[in-house]
């Protein structure tokens, strides 16, 4: 049975969630972006092993945590490797307010068409920029976490540095249209959604 958690963490309540196979096995944690402890407290009550750790996009308020859960666990941390930069960069953590420690350098870089395997748990890599030069989203069996780029009625901001507004809707149009209607959408903020519901009512799409 496929385990998924979710866990809003930060003052931006940026979405970190849990995900494995079953209990007792190994979990990919997706965007630790602060409270180390509850991520590591939740998945020990689900007796889980943090084996790897992915960012869906380098902004701090999903990186946040990633030092502490990386010193914690070992876990290999993986990013697109046009944010893989961001890790580093102090400039977008002012941008929006946040003090954390800088995170971990990614152990592997990720591309467009890989597959990240754990445990049976296998997600593949969509690279969908436009919130970020190196935004990705996780598509897995009928579930795709969005990071940034989409969200219920909504899409990723790109006025941050490296942010373009025609790239996320060309993202989205290609990337994330592309999957069926029932597809459930785990978007890094707020609550979860459909590819059908978001074709058909997300007023960004419907333009």
């Amino acid at each position: 049975m496929m385990i998924l958690e979710t866990l809003p963490v930060g003052p931006y309540e940026a979405n970190c969630y849990i995900y494995a196979v079953s209990n007792g096995g190994k979990a990919v944690v997706i965007d630790p972006g602060d409270n180390s402890t509850l991520i590591l407290r939740r998945a020990e009550a689900l007796r889980l092993k943090i084996t790897c750790v992915i960012l869906t996009h380098g902004h701090r308020d999903h990186t946040g945590a990633l030092s502490a859960l990386k010193q914690a666990t070992g876990a290999e941390v993986a990013i697109h490797a046009a944010d893989a930069d961001l890790l580093g960069d102090d400039f977008q953590a002012a941008m929006l307010g946040l003090r954390t420690p800088k995170p971990s350098k990614p152990d592997r870089l990720l591309d467009d068409g890989q597959d990240v395997v754990v445990d049976g748990a296998s997600l593949s890599i969509l690279h969908t920029p436009g919130h970020s030069p190196g935004s990705i989203c996780l598509a897995g069996d009928g579930l795709v976490f969005t990071g940034d780029t989409l969200f219920q009625m909504g899409i990723g901001r790109t006025d941050f540095p490296g942010g373009n507004y025609a790239e996320i809707m060309e993202s989205i149009r290609t990337k994330l249209l592309s999957l069926p209607d029932d597809t459930k959408v785990y978007p890094g903020h707020g609550p979860t959604s459909t590819i059908g519901e978001e074709r058909r009512h997300n007023p960004f799409l419907r333009r």
